[in-house]
């Protein structure tokens, strides 16, 4: 039975001034895995990689129907490769599957959550 769905997009744009500007916001947004992961893309790949991750984290927040904040929070939201390239996401504030998507172009950053009782 579907739980929550949640969608979110962010503007590379965005995103790109950020990661001009260091890695306090990544290191604010991503778990220790993703940043492992993070660290080692350089470019569009690295802005995609944060970009997409915050946005996963908001579609979950949305899907979650708690909002970011105070019962949940960026990093109870991990989202990493498979052995395919795949993101998987998990948390650790949600029992079900988590099913997650993330899609890109030279503008926009889109995500997709849904979660499953």
């Amino acid at each position: 039975m579907i739980f929550g769905v949640g969608i979110d997009a962010v503007e590379v744009e965005r995103i790109a001034k950020i990661v001009a500007k260091g890695d306090h916001f990544a290191e604010k947004v991503l778990t220790a895995k993703e940043f492992v992961q993070y660290q080692k893309l350089t470019g569009q790949r690295k802005i995609e990689y944060l970009g997409g991750r915050f946005s996963l984290k908001e579609s979950f927040a949305k899907a979650l129907g708690t909002g970011l904040g105070a019962e949940l929070g960026l990093k109870d939201v991990e989202t990493l490769w498979n052995e395919k390239g795949q993101p998987v996401t998990t948390s650790n504030k949600f029992a079900g599957k988590i099913f997650s998507s993330i899609t890109h172009d030279n503008h926009e950053i889109i995500t997709l959550v849904v979660l499953e009782n």
